[in-house]
């Protein structure tokens, strides 16, 4: 099976697959045997517009960077109080949540 850049290794359909489950006017349990897949997958596939994979992971990226102010609190912090890493994380997380 040949992997394309919108398709998962271990998806069970290909994107000609997925477009002919769209074409086809057979009945979804029919084409779910012909393709080796579940009646979910198949009624998935003619309900979406396109043939590529949903993308994976949460819609809109969270920022795992911080602000040069965020940092220099941290850094006072750790340096202030010479606790561990972890200690400074639960004490610090009050005043920055996103820790």
């Amino acid at each position: 099976m040949r992997y394309g850049p919108n398709s998962s290794r271990g998806a069970r359909t290909t994107e000609a697959v997925r477009r002919a489950i769209q074409l086809r006017q057979e009945s979804v349990r029919a084409a779910a045997k012909r393709y080796g897949v579940s009646p979910t997958t198949i009624q998935k596939w003619r309900d979406r517009e396109t043939t590529a994979d949903a993308a994976m992971g949460p819609k809109e990226p969270r920022s795992t960077t911080l602000t040069p102010e965020e940092e220099a609190i941290v850094v006072a912090f750790r340096r202030h109080t010479l606790l561990p890493l972890d200690d400074c994380l639960y004490g610090l997380q009050p005043t920055i949540p996103h820790l």
